[in-house]
């Protein structure tokens, strides 16, 4: 477990009843932030993927091998 440092993060009071709501019983507010940091992490990976898919060029797996002068798997 990683070792806990002591610190305050101020918010507004909407801001606090709003974490309570989604905090489950027994969750500990550690738990629930870095359960909120990977669903934001994750949503920002998939819209960097969607970004890309839109707007960038792709070639085949064989195309990519044989650029790359490997044999294709």
């Amino acid at each position: 477990m990683a070792e806990i440092a002591n610190k305050r993060i101020p918010v507004t009071e909407e801001i606090w009843a709003a974490l309570s709501d989604l905090k489950r019983p027994g969750q500990t507010y550690d738990a629930l932030l870095a359960e909120m940091i990977a669903i934001k992490q994750e949503r920002d990976f998939l819209a960097q993927i969607e970004e890309i898919e839109k707007t960038g060029e792709f070639i085949s797996m064989s195309e990519a091998a044989k650029e790359l002068g490997i044999k294709e798997v």
